[in-house]
C-alpha cells in the first residue's frame, strides 16, 4: 500500500512539472488499486474524456462530458493547467444506516483545465467501492451568473444487459415503476438512477449520482455516441404542475431545450457515480459511497430517533389513542396520520396550521394536541403527512405549529422532483424542518443522493415500487439490487391485507423488513389496531385488525437501523438473503421468487467460539392460524448451517440471539 502512494506521487508530480499542455493521459487509482479512472486520453483534444477501469478491464470505454451555456463557450481545446492530488482515509459513525462504522477511504485528483475559452475544474474520487467524479465552474470574467446543460455520453464495448424503471413521460410513475431487463440499445428515455449494468458474470456497476442538492435530476437514455451508447441528461424545467391525484403521476410538460440549471459562480456539480463490484451484493454492501459523497452531518442529531411506525387512518382521538396503545406495547416508535387530517390535500387553499378534517377521510373528532400530549406520556412519538400543496411557500408557519402541537415528524407527499427548483425546495424543506426537531420521510418520486447523511432528520423517502402497488416478491428480489442501491426506501410492508397473498407468503413480509432497508418501517400499512374503530370508506383497501398471532414477536423485536451488513444471497429477480446486525444480535431475512428451492444458510458470519439462540419464521400451510406462519427454536454456532425448502414466493426470517 505505502509503495503505491509514492509511485501514484510520483505520476502526479511529473504532470506539474510538465504542466501538462500536451494533455497526457491523467489517471485516478482506488487506495486498493482495483477501480480506475482516466482523463483526456482519447484522441479528440476537444473533448473532456474519461474511461473507467475494474482490475484493469475497461468497463466504459472513452466516454465524453459535454457541457453546454450561453455564457461561457465550452467548446475547442482542452489545455490542462495543473493538478492537484489528495487522499483520505478515515471512518464515520452513523445511528441512522446499514453500517454504524462507515470507511471513508479514497484519493481524489483535481484537474484544472480551460476549454475553449472557458475554465473548468473536475474533480474525481478513486474508492474502493468506485469512482465518481463532478465538474466546478470557477468565477472568470466578470460573470455572476450562468445557464447550463450538461450530458454525459457513456460508451460500451457491448450490448450489455441493463435493469430500468419505465420510459418517463407524463402520467407514468418512473422512481416507482417496474424494472424491467433490457439491453443498452433498448434503453428508452428517463431511466432513473442508479442504473444497474451487468458487465460479465464477475463485474456489476451502477451509474449514479450524489449531492444532488440544488441542481436538475439528472436520468438515463439510450445515446448515439457510439454503437452501445448511454447518455445522462439532465431534467428541464416544467409548468405548473398537474398530478394524477391517486398515483401522484405528474401530468405536465417538460422544457426539451433551453438550459437546464442556473447557477451563480463559483459551484461544483452533483457527483456523477460509477459503483463497481463482483456481484449485486457487493454493490449493495458497498453503497455507502453515495453518502461518502456528501459533507457530514450539519446538525446535532441527538434528537433524531429512527423507529417502526403504524398508520391511524381514522382520523379521530379514539383511533389515535388505540394507535398509540398498540405501538408503545409492540416497541414501536411512531404513529403516523394519512392524508385529510387538515382538509382535501388536493386543495392548494387547504390549511395544514389547522385541523379541518376532510369530510371523505373522517368525521373526527381529531384533537391533535390532547393525541401528541397522550403519545409523549406513552414514550411515543407522531407524525403527520402533509401534501407539499399546503407546505411550499408555507413551511415557515406550518412548522412552527407542529412543534407547537408536539408533532415529531412530516411525511411530504405528491412532492414535485426533477427540475432545479423542485430539488432545491425539497432539500431547503429538510433543512428548515430540522430546526423544528422533526423528521422527514419524502414520498412518491423522490430518490436519495446522499443527502440524509448532511441532515439525517430525512430518515427515508419512497422512489420505490413498494407495498402498494402489490408487488410480487419476483420484483421485490430487482428492487433489493438496483433501487435499493441509492439507499433508504420507504416499502410501506403489509401484513394482513389480502395482496400479501398476490405478493407473496407472510413470512416474507416479515424478511422485508430486513431485506428493503429504512430507517422508518412502516409495518401494518392498510392494518388497524385492535381497539380503533372501524373505517368503512373503502378510501384504505382492504382493512383487518392487527392481530396475536406469535410470529408477530418479530416485528416487534426488529431494529431499522444495522451495525452490519452482509449480503448471503444475491440472485437478481430469483433469490436474496441479507443479515444485518444490531448491538450482539442478527436478523435475516430471505425472500424466494417463482421457483420452488431449497436454501442452506451458512452462519460463518457470526463470532466464532459462541453459541446462538436462532428463532425461524417459514410458512407453513399446517399452521392453523390467519398468517400460517411457523416458530422454530434452534441452537446454533458460526460452524452451522441450514437448509430451509422454500415454495414458490416464500419467505422466511431469523432472529439470532448471542447467549
Amino acid at each position: 500500500m505505502k509503495r503505491f502512494f509514492q509511485a501514484y506521487s510520483l505520476v502526479v508530480v511529473l504532470l506539474l512539472f510538465n504542466g501538462c499542455k500536451q494533455n497526457e493521459t491523467i489517471q485516478l487509482s482506488s487506495p486498493d488499486a482495483s477501480k480506475k479512472i482516466m482523463f483526456l486520453q482519447g484522441e479528440n483534444q476537444n473533448d473532456i474524456s474519461f474511461s473507467v477501469f475494474y482490475n484493469n478491464q475497461e468497463v466504459i470505454q472513452t466516454s465524453v462530458l459535454e457541457l453546454l451555456s450561453e455564457e461561457l463557450n465550452f467548446s475547442g481545446k482542452v489545455l490542462v493547467e495543473k493538478v492537484e492530488n489528495t487522499s483520505n482515509s478515515s471512518k464515520w459513525t452513523s445511528r441512522f444506516s446499514e453500517l454504524s462504522t462507515i470507511p471513508d477511504h479514497y484519493n481524489q485528483i483535481k484537474i484544472y483545465l480551460t476549454q475553449g475559452e472557458a475554465k473548468l475544474n473536475i474533480i474525481a474520487r478513486a474508492y474502493n467501492e468506485g469512482v465518481a467524479f463532478a465538474y466546478e465552474v470557477p468565477e472568470q470574467n466578470n460573470i455572476k451568473d450562468i445557464g447550463l446543460s450538461e450530458n454525459i455520453h457513456y460508451n460500451f464495448s457491448e450490448d450489455y444487459p441493463v435493469w430500468s424503471t419505465p420510459k418517463r413521460e407524463k402520467g407514468v410513475l418512473t422512481a416507482q415503476g417496474e424494472y424491467k431487463k433490457k439491453s443498452i440499445t433498448a434503453l428508452q428515455k428517463g431511466a432513473e438512477r442508479p442504473l444497474l449494468i451487468e458487465i460479465s458474470d464477475s463485474i456489476k456497476i451502477a451509474l449514479a449520482e450524489a449531492q444532488l442538492v440544488d441542481y436538475a435530476r439528472l436520468s438515463f437514455t439510450k445515446g448515439h455516441a457510439s454503437k452501445y451508447s448511454i447518455v445522462s441528461s439532465l431534467d428541464g424545467k416544467t409548468g405548473e404542475q398537474k398530478q394524477d391525484t391517486i398515483t401522484g403521476a405528474v401530468i405536465a410538460e417538460r422544457k426539451i431545450k433551453g438550459t437546464k440549471v442556473n447557477k451563480t459562480l463559483p459551484f461544483q456539480s452533483p457527483w456523477r457515480v460509477v459503483m463497481m463490484g463482483e456481484s449485486y451484493g457487493e454493490l449493495l454492501e458497498n453503497n455507502y459511497i453515495i453518502q461518502n459523497l456528501n459533507p457530514p452531518s450539519a446538525i446535532d442529531d441527538s434528537w433524531v430517533e429512527p423507529g417502526k411506525v403504524l398508520r391511524e387512518t381514522t382520523l379521530t382521538t379514539k383511533g389515535g389513542f388505540a394507535a398509540i396503545d398498540f405501538v408503545a406495547s409492540h416497541n414501536m416508535q411512531y404513529v403516523y396520520f394519512d392524508a385529510g387530517w387538515y382538509g382535501n390535500e388536493m386543495d392548494n387553499a387547504s390549511n395544514a396550521t389547522t385541523v379541518t378534517l376532510d369530510p371523505k377521510r373522517s368525521k373526527g373528532p381529531f384533537d391533535i394536541e390532547a393525541i401528541c400530549k397522550y403519545a409523549k406520556e406513552k414514550g411515543v412519538k407522531v407524525m403527520l403527512y402533509i401534501n407539499r400543496r399546503a407546505l411550499e411557500g408555507k413551511v415557515d408557519e406550518v412548522f412552527p405549529t407542529l412543534k407547537k402541537w408536539g408533532v415529531s415528524g412530516v411525511k411530504y407527499g405528491f412532492v414535485r422532483v426533477g427540475d432545479q427548483d423542485a430539488t432545491a425546495w425539497m432539500h431547503e424543506a429538510v433543512k428548515k424542518a430540522a430546526k423544528y426537531n422533526l423528521v422527514i420521510d419524502i414520498h412518491d418520486e423522490y430518490r436519495p443522493t446522499g443527502f440524509s447523511r448532511t441532515y439525517p432528520n430525512l430518515l427515508t423517502q419512497e422512489g420505490i415500487r413498494g407495498d402498494e402497488e402489490t408487488v410480487p416478491n419476483q420484483h421485490t428480489l430487482i428492487t433489493m439490487f438496483t433501487r435499493m442501491l441509492a439507499g433508504a426506501a420507504d416499502n410501506t410492508v403489509c401484513y394482513y391485507n389480502k395482496r400479501v397473498d398476490r405478493m407473496g407468503s407472510h413470512a416474507s413480509q416479515l424478511a422485508k423488513t430486513v431485506c428493503i432497508f429504512s430507517p422508518l418501517q412502516f409495518l401494518y400499512w392498510y392494518d388497524k389496531a385492535p381497539a380503533a374503530p372501524i373505517k368503512k370508506d373503502g378510501l384504505w383497501g382492504n382493512t383487518n385488525t392487527i392481530g396475536n398471532e406469535p410470529e408477530l414477536e418479530f416485528f416487534s423485536n426488529v431494529p431499522t437501523t444495522w451495525d452490519e451488513t452482509k449480503v448471503l444471497v444475491a440472485e437478481i429477480g430469483e433469490l436474496g438473503v441479507i443479515a444485518r446486525k444490531s448491538g450482539a444480535d442478527w436478523f435475516v431475512g430471505g425472500i424466494n421468487g417463482t421457483t420452488e428451492r431449497e436454501v442452506q444458510v451458512d452462519f460463518e458470519f457470526l463470532e466464532p467460539d459462541t453459541k446462538y439462540t436462532a428463532k425461524v419464521y417459514t410458512d407453513d400451510e399446517t399452521v392453523k392460524t390467519r398468517t400460517q406462519v411457523k416458530i422454530e427454536t434452534i441452537q446454533i454456532t458460526n460452524t452451522s448451517k441450514l437448509n430451509i425448502k422454500l415454495n414458490s414466493n416464500n419467505g422466511f426470517a431469523v432472529q439470532i440471539i448471542k447467549k
